[in-house]
């Protein structure tokens, strides 16, 4: 039986919405008619919903929203891990009960997402919410996974691999270390100073960014840096060219230069955010939550995601997490 907040009538659920695209202050928590699964798909009852820097950067205009198919009113955050609690006709291997994790672009933090059973991220899709996983670690996964997944698959790291990995304390940097730390490689991550503590515990070598970078890198006695992922801007390419790294094995997220391959989770390969939720299930790869929001602080939440200088993930409370 679907349960409902006791403030909303029947048939109806929540969803935050934009009816105008700009900063926080544009989203609001609104009631919404209860979305139901048809042919193909299933509904999602939504635990919890993970907030990365495309969600604002998505709707903060109308050129940059048209650019990503989307138009007013529109909903807001992608990532999300819940409960199926309905099944249409024609779908194989979902069942009401089990627990997913997945990405519906600009629509996830909601009370239910309705998703195509076998859709991509733009009409919405789910992933087996392995034991061992809780819902708000689950709903960290998706974009900031496959983002980091897909760029360590251009730089093909190995043991003999030294990384310099800039930006390695955000969203993306979290899974991106330990990744490459999996792989065998050094890492070499960039951040703040106060930040060192949280690079180290990820498994990096912390180094400050900013002018000097490349002599502080050499510093570190890094011997010959082999591999460079910037998750900020170009910055960190331009110090992986000074250091003689070669463009072929230098990887961006968030620019664009010349030469050097970019990545999105788009490129991630099929298997890898299965994979990525087995490690975290196992205690090899941890994500950090720096903050835990209800639904209706989602303004507050957001501002503090935007500034960009939060430690981990911000993730948005809809229902009870397991």
């Amino acid at each position: 039986m679907q349960q409902h907040d006791d403030t909303l009538r029947d048939g109806t659920s929540r969803a935050v919405l934009l009816d105008a695209f700009g900063g926080p202050e544009v989203l609001a928590l609104k009631e919404v008619p209860e979305p139901r699964a048809g042919d193909g798909q299933i509904r999602v009852r939504v635990s919890a919903a993970g907030l990365n820097p495309m969600d604002w950067f998505m709707t903060s205009d109308a050129e940059t929203a048209a650019r990503f198919g989307l138009g007013l009113p529109c909903g807001f955050g992608t990532d999300y891990a819940g409960v199926v609690d309905q099944v249409g006709d024609g779908v194989s291997g979902y069942a009401v009960g089990d627990r997913v994790f997945g990405a519906a672009l600009s629509r996830a933090v909601a009370d239910h997402v309705v998703l195509d059973a076998n859709g991509d991220i733009t009409t919405g899709v789910a992933h087996p919410t392995p034991d061992g996983v809780d819902d708000r670690t689950a709903a960290t996964l998706a974009i900031a996974g496959s983002t980091a997944a897909a760029a360590l698959d251009v730089l093909r790291l190995g043991p003999d691999d030294t990384v310099l990995i800039g930006g390695a304390g955000g969203g993306v940097g979290v899974f991106a270390v330990q990744l490459a730390r999996i792989a065998g490689a050094r890492v070499i991550g960039t951040g703040s100073p106060s930040s060192a503590e949280h690079l180290r515990g990820l498994g990096a070598e912390p180094v400050a960014y900013g002018a000097g970078l490349a002599d502080r890198v050499r510093g570190l006695g890094a011997g010959t840096v082999t591999a460079a992922l910037d998750l900020y801007g170009t910055d960190t390419v331009h110090i992986a060219r000074e250091l003689g790294v070669p463009d072929d094995r230098v990887c961006t997220i968030a620019g664009q230069v010349d030469g050097v391959p970019a990545a999105t989770g788009a490129n991630a390969a099929p298997d890898a955010l299965t994979e990525i939720a087995r490690l975290v299930a196992t205690d090899r790869l941890r994500v950090p939550v720096a903050a835990v929001y209800p639904v209706e602080e989602i303004r507050a939440a957001v501002e503090l995601q935007a500034a960009r200088h939060v430690r981990g993930k911000v993730v948005i409370d809809l229902h009870p997490v397991s």
